[in-house]
């Protein structure tokens, strides 16, 4: 009984109650900051949720596909040594142009089947390995490629 002495004595005074409010005026804020069009950085560098991968053609016998392993090392879950996983990804080859044993680069694009989800590209050739193939094997220019000295 004093419960409902209590709540009739204590009044709730809100505008909603009564429906004196319209919500109108509360879906869109008046404020000068919405107004105002967000002005962005001038440049924004595109976000790239996931990195390209690289591995070895292992299959190029379908048209337009080539099989592509890419290793990576992982802890092992229960011994946590680092150990090698190998996983197979189907990869867009237009042009057939890599062979088995071929390194490639894949890139995420979009579904073109439903296995494939990357585009093959080759991979940018390393400095180092060019100038090792013109010095040789152990890196020691080769007798033919020295410069000959001339004996007067």
């Amino acid at each position: 009984m004093w419960i409902t002495s209590s709540l009739q004595s204590l009044k709730l005074s809100s505008p909603f109650l009564h429906g004196s409010t319209s919500l109108s005026h509360l879906s869109k804020p008046d404020s000068t900051l919405s107004q105002q069009p967000l002005k962005s950085p001038a440049f924004l560098p595109p976000i790239r949720a996931m990195k390209s991968l690289q591995g070895r053609v292992i299959c190029a016998t379908n048209d337009k596909t080539v099989s592509v392993e890419v290793v990576r090392l992982a802890p092992h879950p229960k011994y946590k040594r680092r150990v090698r996983m190998k996983k197979k990804f189907q990869a867009h080859d237009p042009d057939n142009q890599f062979k088995v044993g071929d390194y490639v680069q894949l890139e995420k694009s979009r579904p073109i089947s439903k296995t494939k989800t990357f585009i093959a590209v080759p991979v940018p050739s390393r400095i180092g390995k060019q100038e090792k193939e013109e010095k040789g094997e152990l890196g020691i220019p080769l007798e033919s490629q020295q410069p000959q000295e001339q004996q007067a």
